[in-house]
Parts: structure tokens; C-alpha cells; sequence
């Protein structure tokens, strides 16, 4: 009798591995294409730097270095002065994805799932071959400790090829060094132009960059203090769901319903857990372990009722205003700044801020359209600006009724630069590549209001200046004239024409300054 061949399928079914899913889907964490895969590395690498020293309240002191080994094979190095990493979680950190401190923190970070520097081991794994090389230290007392690391795809486990303890100039921080298949380029979604708009958004730091011609660009930091730093939060009631709340309520410590709204939600007191749990008709001593699908249902609904104040914001280090337009100052050459930081918000009970900010004139082109940059928690968004909300509600906004030109539901054309940073404990992106934020209607109407605060103003700035350029024209030609007028005039008055004339410029003058004012 024949064997049913579901047997025969159940041989080849096995478990795949995170590694093993991204080396076939290395597009989802955008190494795509060759000149993407280079800015990922350097983006991830940067990423992590900043995040290690501002954990710490450490300036970050940033080395970038692309050194070309061919057109299509590049070594990545980026060296930072941060808080360095602990010997036995180094292999981990680089040689193993989803691992990582940040994924259950609530709290504003730039990296989120812990895939982003493995990734790059992975990728680098994949078309060259060749292993990651890891310095860390973590103190002067202490040794630096080398590493040359692989990934274990099938398993998702570090292969150590190397470990040695070796002599570091440097007190404390990491530096890693990876060969990878990669394609340089200038332009939009450069290398180049990531840093330069990581430098805008990150005032605090310095970030020296050696480019493939050897080229050393230097981006001083505008600012000696090191942001706020955020803290971190537990989930806010508002934004829990059915299959959340029971991962919350397998992890508890708390033996009563009561405990456990308390003690594992923010801005839950005891006499708010009582209203809570009286509305959806439970006990406050019931264990919350022993909850039904029914009972949890019912709390959800419960806690949708209840009025709850929002989240806490100290989870949150915005830039904030003026060091936003002192750094945009810094490498935008123009006429006119603006900027605003809003007040927080809320999405899913995840808290978030926006902030604006506006150069306009000098030296931008007056042809082309307006340059959106896009950040979240402090990084650029180079790609997918076509799929992202932030470029939903700059070209839903209205710019011509501040003076901007505007193709009808298009970008607006004009010499401006618009800045649009989000910042949450949880940003939406739309993939694992994080290179666009989800359209949350939340989002959305509070990227607008910070646009239209900022436009506003610009609206204001444009304005008098046309007046002032149209009365520049006026008084312009009224002198072409001012020969002829004193001439006729000194034949009705039968006064001298140079002093007519000296009296009509300096009428002129008074007018032209009081137009000014």
C-alpha cells in the first residue's frame, strides 16, 4: 500500500532561521542593490554609535571610512568614542539578528528590532565572503578585545574565526571594519548625504568622514550638551491589544487584576484600576493569570471607556527648535529660518513629537522643487519617499497660500528646504528597512500642523519681502526719471534744477527707509 504523500512533504518541512530568511530576503532590510547595501552598512554602523554614546551622555566623536578596494567592493569602517561593549555580548551583538537591548524598551531609540549591524555581517557574508573585525573596550582599566566574526545562518549563531585581547589607543568605544560588495555614488541617497543630514539632526555630535577619494570632511557639532535623556516607559492601556495583553499578563508578577493594571501600564492608579475593572464587570483580586479570552475582551473594552491621561513625554529627547535652525543654519546657506517643535501627541498609545523646520532664499535653487528631508528618532530617510507619511502631509499642505508655487496636489517648487522630524518610542516604518513611517492619521494631522506653524511665518517673511522688491522697482524708476521731473520743475518754480533734484532724492531716500521699516 502506497505511503499518503503527505508523509513525503513532512520530510522536507523544517525550521527556518531569521538568518536563513534574510539571505534570501536581504531586500526586505534594503541591501537591494549595490549602492543601497553601502549607505545601509555605513547608516547602521552610525546608528548604533550614536545611540551607544547618547545612552550614556557621552559627546559622540564619530570616525566614517569608505575605502575602495574596486568599483564594486568597498571596506566600511566607522569607530566611535561610546561606552564600548561587554566581551561575552560581542559575538552576539554582530554575529546574531534580533539581538539587542532595544526591542522591549519603550523608549525613543534609532534602532528598534535589533537586525541592523548583523544584517550588514550577513550582507557582507554573502558577497564577499570575508568576516566583520571587532574592537570594543569598555574602560581604560580594562583590555580592548578583537573579534573576526561570521554568521551561523542556519542556526543564527556567531562563528568566531578570531578573539584577542589587543592594545587600543582609545579609553572606551567600538570599532568594527567590513568588506562588502558595494557601489559609490554622489547625489540624493549617497553616503555623503546621509551623513550631512545625520549631522542636522544630530548637533551634539562630531563626525569625521574619510570618503573613497580620501577626501576629509569634518562636521563639527553645534552644541556641548548632550540631548535629554529619554526614559523609559511601560505600555500605555490605549494602545494594548487582545494578543499583547496576554504576552503582558504571561510575564506578570502581579497576583491581582488591580496589581497588574498598575504596576505593568503607565499612568494607571489604583482608584483608575478599580473604575477599570468595575466596567468590565471583574474582580480586583481576580488572578490576572487565569483570565478568559471573554474576560479579556471585556477589560480591553473597559479600558477604551475609562478616561486615562496620556503617556508620559520624558520617554522622548526631541531636538528641539532653536538647535534644530542653528544646525540647519550650519549647512543650509539661505536668507530665512524657521522652526517649531509641537507639543506630544499620541498614536496606538505609543507618545510622539514633530518638528519643523524651514530655510528658505540664499543660495537654493528657485526652478527646482522644494528638498523634503525626513527623519525619525534622529536618522535619515533616504528612500521610499513616495510610500511615507511625512511626504503625505507636506504635499497635502497648502503652499500657496504662503507664497510657494504648487503643481495641484504635487511638491512645491520654489529655493526651500523643508526639515520633518518624528520622533516616538515606536516608530511605524512600513518594513524592516525603516526608510518610510506608516500613515497614521495621528501622524499625519500633526505633520501638518507643524508645516502650516512654520509656513505661516515664511508666508509673512515673503510677503514683505515683495512689497519691499516692488517698492525697490517703483523708487528705481521714479530716479530714471528724477532728471527730467527737476528739469520741467525748475522751469515752473524758476528754482536751480541740481537743487530740485537733490530734494526729490532725498524725499526718495525718507521713503524707501520708511517702506523698509
Amino acid at each position: 500500500m502506497e505511503k499518503p504523500k503527505a508523509y513525503a512533504i513532512a520530510e522536507k518541512q523544517r525550521e527556518i532561521s531569521i538568518s536563513e530568511f534574510f539571505t534570501k530576503n536581504r531586500h526586505l532590510l534594503g541591501f537591494d542593490n549595490p549602492t543601497r547595501a553601502l549607505l545601509m552598512a555605513v547608516k547602521e554602523a552610525v546608528d548604533n554609535a550614536l545611540d551607544a554614546c547618547d545612552e550614556v551622555g557621552v559627546l559622540p566623536e564619530i570616525l566614517v571610512q569608505l575605502k575602495k578596494i574596486s568599483d564594486e567592493r568597498f571596506v566600511v569602517i566607522v569607530e566611535d568614542n561610546g561606552p564600548g561593549i561587554v566581551k561575552k555580548n560581542i559575538p552576539n551583538v554582530f554575529g546574531k539578528l534580533l539581538y539587542g537591548s532595544k526591542f522591549h524598551t519603550l523608549k525613543q531609540n534609532r534602532g528598534q528590532q535589533g537586525i541592523g549591524i548583523s544584517a550588514v555581517v550577513l550582507y557582507a557574508q554573502l558577497t564577499t565572503g570575508k568576516p566583520i573585525k571587532v574592537i570594543s573596550r569598555i574602560s581604560a582599566r580594562e583590555q580592548a578585545h578583537y573579534y573576526e566574526l561570521l554568521i551561523d545562518t542556519q542556526r543564527n549563531q556567531p562563528k568566531i574565526i578570531n578573539e584577542k585581547a589587543v592594545d587600543w589607543k582609545k579609553e572606551h568605544g567600538t570599532r568594527i571594519e567590513v568588506e562588502l560588495e558595494g557601489r559609490y555614488q554622489k547625489g540624493r541617497q549617497s553616503v555623503d548625504e546621509y551623513l550631512k543630514q545625520v549631522a542636522i539632526v544630530n548637533p551634539h555630535a562630531k563626525i569625521t568622514y574619510i570618503t573613497p577619494d580620501k577626501q576629509r570632511i569634518t562636521y563639527a557639532r553645534v552644541t556641548n550638551s548632550s540631548p535629554k535623556q529619554a526614559k523609559e516607559i511601560k505600555p500605555h492601556p490605549y494602545g494594548v491589544e487582545i494578543g499583547t495583553l496576554f504576552h503582558m499578563v504571561g510575564l506578570t508578577n502581579a497576583r491581582t487584576l488591580q496589581s497588574f493594571l498598575v504596576n505593568d501600564f503607565c499612568r494607571v492608579g489604583p482608584k483608575t484600576a478599580k473604575e477599570i475593572c468595575k466596567l468590565a464587570g471583574l474582580g480586583i483580586n481576580l488572578n490576572p493569570k487565569e483570565l478568559s479570552r471573554e474576560q479579556a475582551e471585556k477589560l480591553l473594552k473597559a479600558i477604551k471607556q475609562t478616561k486615562i491621561p496620556a503617556p508620559p513625554t520624558d520617554c522622548l529627547s526631541p531636538i528641539g527648535d532653536e538647535l534644530l535652525e542653528k544646525s540647519l543654519k550650519k549647512e543650509v546657506k539661505a536668507d530665512f529660518y524657521v522652526s517649531v517643535t509641537r507639543s506630544p501627541s499620541v498614536y496606538r498609545g505609543f507618545p510622539f513629537v514633530v518638528e519643523v523646520a524651514l530655510a528658505y532664499g540664499g543660495e537654493l535653487s528657485k526652478e527646482e522643487p522644494v528638498k523634503l528631508l525626513r527623519f525619525a528618532n534622529r536618522v535619515p530617510l533616504l528612500y521610499q519617499q513616495g510610500a511615507c507619511a511625512v511626504t503625505e502631509a507636506f504635499t497635502s499642505t497648502n503652499w500657496r497660500s504662503y507664497g510657494i508655487q504648487q503643481p495641484a496636489g504635487g511638491v512645491p517648487i520654489g529655493p526651500m528646504i523643508a526639515v520633518v522630524h518624528l520622533c516616538s518610542v515606536w516608530v511605524p516604518f512600513t518594513s524592516e528597512s525603516k526608510e518610510a513611517v506608516a500613515h497614521y492619521p495621528e501622524i499625519i494631522k500633526e505633520i501638518k500642523l507643524a508645516l502650516q506653524e512654520c509656513g505661516r511665518k515664511l508666508g509673512a517673511y515673503i510677503r514683505k519681502k515683495v512689497k519691499a522688491e516692488q517698492e525697490a522697482k517703483r523708487i528705481s524708476l521714479f530716479e530714471v526719471y528724477t532728471e527730467e521731473v527737476a528739469q520741467d520743475l525748475s522751469r515752473i518754480v524758476v528754482q536751480d534744477k541740481e537743487n530740485i533734484k537733490k530734494t526729490l532724492l532725498k524725499t526718495l531716500e525718507k521713503n524707501e527707509k520708511a517702506g523698509n521699516n
